[in-house]
């Protein structure tokens, strides 16, 4: 497939594209005669293909087909309604995915839809590794507020671990700092929180923020009444987050934070790569 085959392809494949409230969808009939499908119910088959193999991949065949009727013309000013279908981006992968690679429109809409289910999944990892991000920095603040507090109050580096830890403690129904990370079978050196989800450093957050502004407030000095005070928090974290259903040592562990950063960076590059090679704009011939 020449670069001039692509470019046509592409502009063709974007052109029917429709967008709402930032969802974008393709209509099944602008879709088939893009892949060269001549009769409706030829492309029906190849939908039903798409349908089955969504079902088996644990997706609500629903949420990628949408089954709708329209008006078309067909001439003298006389009009006929016939049915269409709505398909995402991933629908219209599976489709894809089902005809024939030997036929130039299908081999390039395998290609196309790919990289545009990949778009999503970037999308969808920055928007979770950014949730995490600010998550694990507003901890990384309020902890650091809080040793310097306590630090003004009588206790040391050494003694705020303790109080962190007998805190985790609490919160993870028992387990220690250093039993948490056995259990999650990560790196003895690396802070817990890297490999924490949302819920759960959202969780040692809030207790963190609350110590601190009781430390404040009743003017405690000294590690027992800080650690007490830490203790009573990060309870009643836990019991609010039992209370919906959720035990924090129970929850399993995020794929450590820092490479997260670096995989969804490299995916990014290697995305705007290959949406360049697509359409054209990265052959160097």
């Amino acid at each position: 497939m020449d670069k001039t085959t692509i470019t046509q392809y592409h502009a063709q494949f974007e052109d029917v594209a429709q967008e709402e409230n930032g969802v974008e969808y393709w209509m099944a009939r602008d879709l088939q005669l893009l892949l060269g499908y001549s009769e409706w119910r030829n492309f029906l088959a190849a939908i039903e293909k798409a349908k089955i193999a969504c079902l088996n991949s644990g997706h609500n065949v629903s949420d990628h087909f949408v089954g709708v009727n329209k008006m078309i013309d067909i001439g003298k000013g006389a009009k006929r309604e016939v049915e269409d279908i709505i398909l995402n981006r991933y629908a219209c992968y599976l489709i894809a995915q089902n005809g024939d690679p030997r036929k130039n429109e299908i081999a390039f809409a395998q290609t196309y839809f790919a990289l545009q289910t990949r778009k999503q999944e970037l999308i969808e990892e920055r928007l979770h590794l950014r949730d995490r991000l600010q998550a694990r920095q507003k901890l990384t603040e309020s902890e650091t507020e809080l040793s310097k507090n306590i630090y003004e109050r009588g206790v040391d580096e050494q003694g705020f671990g303790r109080i962190r830890s007998r805190g985790d403690a609490a919160l993870f129904g028992g387990h220690t700092t250093a039993q948490m990370k056995k259990k999650l079978d990560m790196p003895p050196n690396r802070p817990l929180a890297d490999f924490l989800p949302t819920v759960t450093l959202a969780a040692k957050n809030l207790a963190a923020e609350i110590t601190n502004h009781n430390v404040k407030q009743h003017d405690l000095h000294g590690e027992p009444l800080i650690v007490q005070e830490h203790i009573q928090n990060n309870t009643s974290v836990r019991n609010m987050l039992v209370d919906r259903g959720i035990k924090p040592e129970e929850l399993p562990p995020e794929e450590d934070i820092k490479k997260l950063e670096r995989r969804v960076a490299a995916g990014d590059k290697k995305a705007l790569k290959d949406i360049k090679k697509l359409s054209g704009n990265g052959d160097r011939k």
